[in-house]
């Protein structure tokens, strides 16, 4: 069983990283480039109490980071281990990120992903999410999509 997801510690970086670099590597052909959470300052964002972290049996397999703006929550990354994926813990982190968006009062939690990225546009669909736009954003072309919290 999963713990509930805790926020990152600097002790946490490069788990987190290693995290980042095998769950996103794959798309690396099929973007022609790396990802954009690829490129991202882990550091940074922990320091900023942005990354969340869940662990099985001590270890970090899961990432999760949220960044609050002014009209939505942004569920800016989530990842999991090659290891840990299909165990469900992808479908708790997006969870949790809900939860979390409530908590601090939004009313709606959005994200965005790589057009190329097809598995998870369809997987945030079946999950509430709906396609708001699409836009390219530093040389990525992205489709946005936001999700109402009740």
């Amino acid at each position: 069983m999963h713990a509930d997801p805790r926020l990152a510690v600097p002790a946490d970086l490069h788990a987190i990283e290693t995290i980042v670099r095998l769950a996103y590597s794959p798309y690396i052909a099929r973007m022609g480039r790396p990802p954009g959470p690829m490129l991202d300052d882990y550091g940074v964002l922990i320091d900023n109490g942005r990354v969340y972290v869940a662990e099985r049996d001590g270890t970090i397999q899961g990432v999760l980071v949220l960044i609050p703006e002014r009209d939505a929550m942004l569920l800016d990354n989530v990842a999991v281990a090659p290891a840990a994926q299909g165990t469900g813990l992808g479908r708790r982190l997006l969870h949790y990120a809900e939860q979390a968006a409530r908590a601090q009062g939004y009313r709606v939690i959005r994200l965005y992903t790589h057009e190329t990225m097809t598995e998870n546009l369809a997987r945030y669909a079946r999950i509430g999410y709906a396609e708001t736009h699409r836009a390219e954003a530093h040389g990525l072309k992205r489709v946005f999509m936001a999700k109402p919290l009740d």
